[in-house]
């Protein structure tokens, strides 16, 4: 990825942004207000650069292809895991469901040691913090990173998974999204048509 000076263009390679594109741009607060009607799905990423484990809660996450697999978020750089997360080779993105309201509020929360609770986590083998009882997470070698404004965007490669569902539709396998500054649960309950 190159940085905010230039953008991709489907099969045609790099492209320069026109000057006059910044010219006029909506505040931080009317774009804040504009997607608190997105609703996004909840995660939870670790990583561990060294100098021990980091985590955070993410709304960012998207797949982006299946062949090669590989997936993005982005981290505001006011959070406390971002120099972290800035030289990390690997992290763990764990896909949050509604039981997991309470590891999305833990790695939401600021000024705590997310790590502290020693029986919620281990480590997989390969050395990245991992908490237990999630049911679905996803190993993934960071491609590459991007500036962009405040954030960083990260581009990660998936490399193993754990998926754990529940296959009853309405069981506490329900997805959990962060909408309008609050957590909902998604299920059969939510579904408009199918």
């Amino acid at each position: 990825m190159s940085g905010a000076d230039s953008r991709a263009s489907p099969g045609r390679g790099r492209l320069e942004t026109p000057k006059h594109a910044f010219s006029s741009s909506l505040s931080a607060d009317e774009f804040k207000a504009l997607f608190r009607g997105h609703p996004g799905g909840v995660a939870v990423i670790t990583a561990d650069a060294g100098d021990g484990p980091v985590a955070l809660t993410a709304t960012s996450v998207s797949s982006v292809s299946a062949e090669p697999p590989l997936l993005i978020f982005s981290i505001s750089a006011l959070s406390s895991a971002s120099d972290v997360l800035a030289r990390a080779q690997t992290v763990v993105v764990h896909l949050l469901d509604a039981h997991d309201i309470e590891l999305a509020r833990l790695g939401a929360a600021s000024g705590i040691d997310r790590f502290a609770q020693t029986h919620r986590w281990s480590r997989l083998v390969t050395g990245e913090p991992v908490y237990r009882d999630v049911r679905a997470w996803v190993r993934c070698i960071v491609i590459d990173r991007m500036d962009a404004g405040t954030s960083t965007v990260i581009a990660a490669h998936a490399l193993q998974s754990h998926i754990q569902r529940d296959v009853q539709p309405g069981g506490p396998g329900d997805a959990l999204v962060y909408h309008n500054r609050t957590w909902h649960r998604l299920g059969e309950h939510s579904r408009i048509e199918g």
